[in-house]
């Protein structure tokens, strides 16, 4: 197998050669070196990776897992794999080691994935862009001016490039679907309590985090949560299996689905134009095949600026204790010279908030949780955009940062991606779907669909149905591996 035709398969049909025995693990993940060389240098989204000998061939070998065979990256962050570091794209952590995998990093094992490296993060995750001082800046392998997104966005420039099929990624807020929207990619944020953060992690910002995986197809996503998702003992939260697997739905029909159209955010912006324009051009092909689509403006019970300043509380608090730990571990201070303005600022917000300010936070975690739960009486699925405004220019996104608080911050970070966290809030499951093009750029547009709780199999017949009705797999970025 060559470069580029590595590049033109997703990771279903890459299991499928491994399994007849048409390619060994070891020639492709000799390939995503092949596949970073060629492209990572521009767009700086493996911070490190391991040549075949040093990757996990044996798990690969001695599996007949779903994904047995396929090249994989994790995030550096959220999850733990013994013996490789992680170091949540932090000069704080450093060269911090794992002892132990994380119950998520044994999932991906157990399905035979190959992880390869590791991709970058924003210090600490709290960011919509993937820019930090410990891991540089990674950029959009559409056009490398721009943001690849974030938190996630090494990942998503990962597989949006052609170095693997399919990459770990986690989402507290967006940081799955904002660089799927950016790198013209499919994200999956799965419901609250189906995949595990344990057995470090608890909630993972109250229960607002959760983590999955970026991917070119919709197959792989189904794919990959078939793999991981399930309870382990000590989980805080737990949602019930499918009777059928995740990877069945895809290709089914769907049905006719009630679909409620929301153009603009909470907050009160406006969406680009382009970005609305997509929108209601796939509203529109939705129609035509025969789903209703109804424009709504669902409420979130709280105020804006309330639904803002409960979200800080509860990740500004959470941060305290992820940074104490850090110094801890590795003695440095925390001080100027371990960690970027935003998080200092975001530290301190932190220190600040009393136990009364972190109950009161959920209580507006509860009430904006009933309000998403009662979209779900009058529609199947709320669609929106993913974000309001195309990428931005890379080393703008901080400016400032050094005279901001924690809220300040907060404040920035939903205001770049304000129709994303109610989900995560609600713990409710929604995806970005690669479905249009800017005609002036060129540039991926994402659009947002957003489920009842646990129905993932409803949005996952929906993106199949879209995926062969607005088919998005022949595109290609400027900075493809398979070009090489």
């Amino acid at each position: 197998m060559n470069l580029s035709e590595y590049a033109n398969l997703d990771a279903v049909d890459l299991a499928r050669l491994v399994a007849k025995g048409d390619v060994r693990p070891a020639e492709l993940a000799a390939l995503t070196l092949e596949a970073a060389d060629a492209v990572n240098p521009a767009v700086n989204a493996v911070v490190e990776q391991w040549a075949p000998e040093e990757a996990d061939l044996a798990t690969a070998t001695s599996t007949n897992g779903p994904l047995a065979g396929v090249p994989f990256l994790i995030k550096d962050l959220a999850i733990q794999m013994a013996g490789r570091r992680c170091e949540l794209g932090s000069r704080l952590a450093q060269g911090l080691v794992a002892a132990d995998d994380s119950l998520l990093m044994r999932h991906y094992r157990r399905a035979g994935l190959v992880t390869v490296g590791r991709t970058t993060t924003p210090e600490m995750a709290f960011s919509t862009e993937t820019e930090s001082v410990q891991q540089g800046t990674t950029r959009n392998p559409w056009n490398l001016t721009l943001s690849a997104g974030g938190s996630s966005g090494g990942s998503g420039a990962a597989v949006a490039a052609g170095i693997v099929p399919i990459a770990h990624a986690t989402d507290a807020a967006g940081s799955i679907r904002i660089p799927a929207a950016y790198n013209g990619l499919f994200g999956l944020k799965p419901t609250r309590g189906r995949t595990s953060n344990g057995p470090a992690l608890d909630e993972v910002f109250g229960g607002l985090g959760v983590q999955l995986g970026l991917s070119r197809s919709v197959r792989d996503s189904a794919a990959l949560m078939d793999a991981v998702q399930g309870y382990s003992p000590g989980d805080p939260y737990y949602t019930p299996p499918p009777a059928e697997g995740f990877l069945s739905q895809v290709g089914r029909d769907p049905g006719r689905l009630r679909i409620g159209l929301m153009l603009h955010p909470w907050n009160g912006a406006q969406t680009a134009a382009p970005i609305a324009q997509a929108a209601r051009d796939v509203a529109a092909h939705l129609q035509s095949l025969g789903h209703r689509v109804e424009e709504v403006a669902p409420v979130l019970g709280v105020s804006w600026e309330a639904f803002v300043h409960a979200n800080a509380q509860i990740w500004c608090a959470t941060l305290v204790r992820w940074i104490d730990g850090l110094a801890a571990a590795t003695g440095r201070p925390i001080a100027a010279s371990t960690l970027e303005p935003s998080t200092l600022a975001n530290y301190r917000y932190g220190q600040e908030a009393r136990a009364v300010d972190f109950a009161a936070a959920f209580e507006v975690r509860n009430t904006v949780s009933r309000a998403v739960g009662a979209w779900f009486d009058d529609i199947d699925v709320l669609m929106t955009p993913t974000l309001p405004e195309m990428p931005g220019a890379l080393g703008t996104y901080s400016e400032g940062a050094e005279r901001m608080s924690g809220l300040d911050w907060t404040a920035r970070v939903f205001r770049h991606t304000p129709f994303t966290p109610p989900a995560n809030v609600a713990g409710t499951p929604a995806m970005s779907v690669p479905l249009c093009v800017d005609p002036d750029t060129g540039l991926p547009i994402g659009i947002q669909f957003m489920g009842d709780f646990a129905r993932e199999d409803r949005l996952l017949r929906l993106a199949g149905q879209l995926e062969q009705t607005m088919p998005w797999a022949s595109r290609r970025p400027a900075v493809w591996a398979g070009a090489a």
